[in-house]
């Protein structure tokens, strides 16, 4: 399964987001960014823990956001938490392959 469909996959199971197949990448982002506009408009707590357990970082939001205040902050928060979850596709596929020489390099 391609990295975009294992995307789509967790945007549909964890934001309850509404996809269609073959959807592209910016497709995505901007399904996301509506969704994440609208945790912003009207369920800020739930946007605060989803962002806490996708793990975004949030010195990194905190910047970008700041830095670029004429941007939709929906999209700019999207593209992290794809930018996250794609950093997580990547580890689990290398864990599975055995790309580390040791077991000491999987900690």
């Amino acid at each position: 399964m391609d990295e975009i469909n294992q995307l789509a996959i967790y945007l549909h199971e964890k934001f309850a987001i509404e996809l269609t197949e073959n959807m592209s990448m910016d497709e995505l982002q901007g399904k996301l960014a509506q969704h994440i506009n609208y945790l912003i408009d009207h369920d800020f707590e739930r946007l605060i823990n989803l962002l806490y357990t996708v793990d975004v970082s949030e010195s990194k939001l905190k910047n970008l956001l700041e830095g670029h205040s004429g941007v939709d902050a929906g999209l700019i928060i999207a593209i992290l938490i794809i930018e996250r979850q794609l950093q997580k596709i990547k580890t689990r596929r290398e864990t599975k392959q055995g790309n580390f020489d040791s077991d000491e390099e999987l900690w």
